[in-house]
């Protein structure tokens, strides 16, 4: 089917194909036994690949990264295609339609696409909603990635995040503090060291208060961006350990342009993809070498293949994202990415995939 649909797909606009895309996943997670064949087909959680992270146990490494299903509404067939894990997101308190049309680019011949997408959902309670119905029909852990409106002065970002937080904590594994997306103005400034340790100190303090409500903590982890100078990596880093965050996600798209040349350099917003491969596995090796196993990394960025995958852990990533890789791979993408890792653990004599984590971070080019 997918090969049936995918011409047109492709001929047609970028966020439109999206949409169409993630309405049919939609309708999928409807019918039980449309899953269940999806499920034969493509899921794949051997227990080499599987994982353990900030206190969450994933049947498999490789995860979808958040942005592609911001309000949770196809999670269940996306976790019939084969994904360990499920980031929904970036969820804002109140609805906003995000920047004017066009905001998301295809690459094609750069494996990229660019987005200036500006947190496009439809708000916390929304998402409640579907994940409430989602919950019953998955069985993988979800991610909830939450940020601030565009509307929220930069001095009152923590209230946003918080109601994010409260709105949608009994629904989610593990929660991950967008500070990084290049779409929202200001957004950035938010990684600055004051700045994010006052955010940081307020979320983990709410988290605390909503585990003692809930009894049950949930991680809360913080997500970066690949073009931070080493000293301000090493900055956030400090204040994550030192605040309590779960673990870091490393990393968001880039504002630089590598290798792009002519029109496609000057499109506005984050760059995703091939390109970014590079800049955010030098990120995650950087944070490898300066925690160690103390702050378990999540990364993502330009995995558009099972050697991309594994490179990213013997850089130092506990878990792996995807979402560029799987636009361009398609439905199977998940699978053979899973089979290629276990090929190349088995070529390296690894019995899991915990093993290759940070093996080769000290031999990676830093940041510079």
């Amino acid at each position: 089917m997918y090969k049936l649909l995918r011409p047109l797909l492709w001929q047609t606009d970028a966020e439109r194909a999206h949409d169409m895309t993630m309405a049919l996943l939609r309708a999928a997670g409807r019918f039980p036994g449309l899953l269940a064949a999806l499920r034969r087909r493509y899921v794949l959680h051997p227990p080499e690949l599987a994982a353990e992270a900030f206190g969450v146990r994933f049947p498999a490494c490789v995860g979808l990264a958040a942005g592609l299903d911001k309000n949770g509404r196809a999670v269940p067939a996306l976790a019939a295609l084969g994904f360990g894990f499920i980031e929904v997101g970036t969820v804002t308190p109140r609805p906003q339609p995000g920047h004017p049309k066009p905001r998301l680019w295809r690459l094609p011949d750069r494996r990229a696409l660019i987005n200036r997408m500006g947190f496009n959902n439809d708000g916390a309670a929304a998402l409640a909603e579907s994940l409430r119905q989602a919950r019953r029909r998955t069985d993988v852990p979800i991610g909830v990635n939450i940020g601030k409106n565009r509307d929220t002065p930069a001095e009152e970002a923590l209230s946003d995040y918080l109601h994010c937080l409260r709105t949608l904590y009994p629904l989610a594994d593990y929660f991950v503090v967008n500070v990084s997306s290049p779409n929202t103005p200001g957004l950035r400034d938010l990684q600055r060291e004051r700045s994010l340790d006052r955010l940081l100190s307020g979320i983990t303090a709410e988290r605390d208060r909503l585990a003692a409500a809930h009894g049950e903590t949930k991680p809360v982890l913080v997500k970066v961006a690949p073009d931070m100078s080493p000293g301000e990596l090493d900055a956030v880093v400090d204040v994550c350990l030192r605040r309590g965050a779960g673990g870091i996600v490393a990393t968001n798209t880039t504002v630089a342009r590598p290798g792009l040349r002519g029109p496609e350099a000057a499109l506005p917003g984050g760059l995703s993809g091939a390109p970014l491969f590079d800049a955010s596995t030098r990120t995650v090796a950087a944070i490898y070498r300066r925690v160690g196993g103390r702050l378990p990394v999540i990364g993502v960025g330009g995995v558009m293949s099972a050697a991309d995958a594994y490179a990213k852990i013997k850089a130092g990533a506990r878990l792996v994202q995807v979402l560029t890789g799987f636009v361009y791979g398609g439905p199977g993408f998940v699978r053979t990415l899973q089979e290629g890792l276990q090929q190349l653990l088995a070529r390296d004599g690894l019995p899991g995939i915990g093993d290759a984590v940070g093996v080769e971070a000290e031999q990676i080019k830093p940041l510079v």
